[in-house]
């Protein structure tokens, strides 16, 4: 035995965050590349008498795998999101709950911008057109889209990354439509300082107007199917719908029927319902001319992976010492 600290880490995350982790206690990482199961969490945070548990989205930390060492102080997601995390049964035994919020803004708006521009210009169907030999010659109606640039872009939720995707549209001189349970001022003000004139109106009038639709909005049960049949056939056969948010908030189902009957053009999608889609899933035979799908990557660049390790680690070494957390889930549930 030793009296040194350990911490369990349920995937290979960036090794940034693990060498700061290993200067300071033991560190055990599943090494596999799908998700571990639930059982095999709690056998290893037992195994271990863990201190410190990083996780992430796809792992369930209920009460039954929080019980699972004595020791566990800590428990810091590698992620914005903590739904997968019972926060209630944390705090009734005193253990920190941390996240990396703020980090992934703007790589994710980055990544909505490149999900617009790859279905507007047919990007991906244009690879697929060359990587089948099809290309022969250049042809005035060859695999036209519809311009981006002073189009209407709909935000609907203009939260951190709803509004870092609008900001983004002055330089396509775009007019930028809003909708959300409020009208924002601050973030319209916001937007106004780097050209932006972003307008609120209900969501009704953003389906019908918008070119593009991009979604920004967490998943809970007033979001989830948030875009189903009824959105769909309000929205232009031209339009295009987007989504970096979660995979519920659109019925998959009805988004089929939508590209099948073309109720509209286009779709981009980076997280999806069910997730991972399996590559059988009826969708996907869609793509790409009318569907462009990525796999959850909205965070996926090095400096914000990095940093996102960097979070998680301070956290867990906050947790461990008994201070508190740079990040806190609870704080920002109201629960500590």
């Amino acid at each position: 035995m030793t009296d040194t600290p350990s911490v369990y880490v349920t995937r290979e995350i960036p090794e940034v965050g693990l060498e700061r982790l290993r200067a300071e206690y033991d560190v055990a990482v599943w090494d596999g590349k799908l998700p571990p199961a639930k059982a095999h969490i709690e056998q290893r945070l037992a195994d271990l008498s863990a201190d410190g548990l990083v996780c992430l989205l796809s792992d369930e930390i209920d009460g039954d795998v929080l019980d699972a060492s004595g020791d566990l102080s800590v428990v810091s997601t590698f992620s914005v999101g903590y739904d997968h995390i019972d926060l209630a049964a944390a705090a009734e035994r005193d253990i920190a709950v941390g996240h990396t919020p703020g980090v992934l803004t703007e790589t994710t708006a980055d990544l909505t911008w490149s999900l617009l521009t790859a279905c507007a210009r047919r990007v991906v169907e244009g690879q697929a057109y060359v990587d089948a030999d099809e290309w022969e010659t250049w042809g005035p109606r060859l695999l036209t889209g519809p311009d981006i640039h002073g189009a209407t872009l709909g935000i609907v939720g203009l939260g951190n990354i709803g509004t870092a995707v609008a900001r983004r549209a002055a330089g396509f001189e775009m007019d930028v439509l809003y909708t959300g349970r409020s009208r924002k001022p601050d973030r319209e003000q916001e937007l106004t300082e780097v050209g932006v004139d972003a307008t609120y109106v209900t969501r009704d009038e953003l389906l019908a107007e918008s070119d593009f639709v991009s979604l920004h909005v967490p998943l809970t049960d007033a979001t989830e199917g948030l875009i189903s049949t009824d959105e769909l056939q309000q929205m232009s056969e031209e339009a295009i719908l987007l989504n970096t948010s979660r995979g519920g908030v659109i019925d998959t189902d009805a988004l089929d029927a939508a590209l099948e009957d073309g109720w509209i053009t286009r779709a981009g999608l980076d997280v999806t319902d069910p997730e991972p889609l399996p590559a059988d899933h009826p969708i996907l035979r869609h793509a790409p001319e009318r569907l462009v799908v990525t796999p959850h990557i909205g965070s996926a660049s090095i400096g914000t992976r990095n940093r996102m390790a960097e979070m998680a680690a301070e956290n867990v070494i906050a947790g461990i010492e008994r201070e508190p957390l740079p990040h806190s889930a609870l704080a920002d549930a109201g629960l500590e």
